[in-house]
């Protein structure tokens, strides 16, 4: 099979969410990238040097600049006639895409992909993560969204790609770039993040989040994530959010600071290689995934860690 991977990029580099891709794509057969964007020679070089790529198609265009997804599908779905399978990473925009391609393709999308079976088949979390699903298309043609944090992330060096530039489709006119208002954190990203230590509605309010939480994930030089109900509450921003509404995240070690542990939220933490518990409810389902489980009241126990660290 002949796979086409979209690359998430900043025209300089590649997001590590396409390294996972590129590892699924490398599972169904032979692999090439795309990248679209303005400027993005930078980011095309880098795709050349990752292990397991063909070829990268760069297409260089001010429509591209902004990835959007009115504009890139018709690109991608004129390149897919050479291709059996278009694989995408399950982040924010490659879910705002593949849609897209899929519907213009006339096709079913595959979602958020947990491994590869066969050919055409593939395994996908259902019921909030409680069950996984085996899949087998019966589609001519593959569009596969691909969880990031189920496969190992291909190597970023080594790699003996060519580049090779596309002809642009154009402004498809359906939509344009009004302003992007973004939020700046010093702190390691979410879902790339080593270490994370994340807080839920126990904490309170948002002061409070900020004196319990921010002092440890400091110390540890971790990301700062939340449940749901934290940032409902007002606590934290929206993008600290972890969970099946939120981002998907599979760190080294997972602090799980007055989380109960609400099916949502356990969607989007549960394949972290080591999660730490802290709540005073002993009978708080967040123990049942927990490796390490701290029974007391937060307000104690985490100022006493991160005194001690």
């Amino acid at each position: 099979m002949k796979t086409l991977v979209w690359v998430e990029h900043d025209n300089a580099s590649v997001k590590d969410a396409t390294l996972a891709a590129v590892t699924a794509a490398a599972k169904l057969g032979d692999v090439d990238l795309l990248v679209a964007g303005q400027g993005a020679q930078g980011a095309a070089d880098a795709a050349a040097q990752i292990v397991g790529v063909g070829k990268v198609l760069l297409a260089d265009d001010a429509a591209y600049g902004h990835a959007l997804a009115e504009n890139v599908a018709p690109l991608i779905v004129g390149l897919a006639e050479g291709y059996d399978a278009v694989l995408f990473p399950a982040t924010t925009t490659g879910k705002n895409v593949a849609p897209r391609v899929a519907a213009l393709l006339d096709v079913a999308q595959i979602s958020d992909i947990l491994s590869v079976e066969g050919p055409k088949t593939f395994t996908r979390p259902i019921y909030a993560g409680n069950a996984i699903a085996t899949v087998e298309s019966s589609d001519a043609k593959l569009v596969i969204t691909v969880r990031g944090t189920a496969f190992e992330k291909a190597a970023t060096s080594g790699g003996s790609g060519s580049v090779e530039a596309v002809s642009a489709t154009g402004d498809a006119g359906l939509s344009s770039f009004v302003g992007a208002e973004l939020a700046k954190n010093e702190r390691p990203e979410l879902t790339s993040a080593k270490i994370i230590v994340s807080g839920g509605r126990a904490l309170k309010d948002a002061d409070t989040f900020q004196k319990t939480i921010f002092p440890l994930a400091d110390k540890l030089h971790a990301a700062v994530g939340a449940s749901r109900a934290a940032v409902d509450a007002g606590f934290v921003p929206n993008d600290y959010q972890v969970g099946q509404t939120g981002k998907i995240v599979a760190p080294e070690i997972y602090i799980a600071v007055g989380i109960s542990g609400a099916i949502q939220h356990l969607a989007g933490m549960k394949d972290s290689k080591t999660i730490i518990a802290i709540n005073k409810d002993e009978d708080a389902p967040i123990f049942q995934v927990a490796d390490i489980g701290l029974v007391g009241d937060l307000f104690t126990l985490v100022p006493e860690l991160t005194s001690k660290l």
